[in-house]
């Protein structure tokens, strides 16, 4: 796998290096000592797979706070996404950048987000599917959120918003809520 680092201070976009031959492909999709080799401390306790049937659907973006912090390595394993980190660390030299890549089955791109980092995505095509490795539990009483739409991180998604859920679009604005003290900057 190739590794190369992004706007965001600890986020990693991972470019397979696929092995082909007349019956396909073969690619790591994750390794322990090459994410150590690269100073990355990921170890994946749960996998999740999401799908969105509509264009232009958009999922998050979401954090965990303490104490289930988590990072995410994520991967679109049918269509084609928009995939974005956004840095929530306020002692992170990139606080408040955010970073995103398309990820698609043809180029087998990862995006690797570190905790303290929101994550969301938008499908740019018709029945997406991604299939993304967390270090935590899901903790439904850890997750937060920001809007997909916040001016205070101004991200251009590739198309307008088609769908998102309700939890997603009414996230409170960015400094209007409890997230200005962020619960896991003593932890990073």
């Amino acid at each position: 796998m190739n590794f190369r680092e992004c706007d965001v201070a600890g986020a990693w976009v991972i470019e397979p290096s696929p092995i082909e031959d007349a019956r396909g492909r073969f690619m790591r999709a994750w390794c322990h000592r090459e994410f150590a080799d690269h100073g990355v401390d990921f170890a994946p306790v749960q996998a999740n797979m999401g799908l969105s049937t509509r264009k232009g659907t958009i999922r998050g973006l979401h954090y965990q706070i303490a104490p289930a912090l988590e990072a995410k390595l994520v991967r679109c394993t049918r269509g084609e996404i928009f995939d974005v980190v956004v840095d929530l660390r306020p002692t992170s030299p990139t606080y408040r950048s955010w970073y995103g890549s398309c990820l698609n089955v043809e180029n087998g791109r990862m995006l690797y987000i570190p905790q303290g980092c929101a994550h969301g995505c938008q499908s740019t095509q018709d029945d997406t599917e991604i299939y993304y490795m967390t270090s935590a539990f899901y903790s439904a009483e850890h997750v937060r959120g920001i809007r997909y739409d916040d001016p205070a991180f101004a991200i251009r998604w590739p198309l307008v918003a088609s769908l998102i859920s309700d939890q997603d679009r009414n996230w409170p604005l960015w400094g209007k809520s409890e997230m200005g003290a962020m619960p896991w900057t003593a932890r990073i």
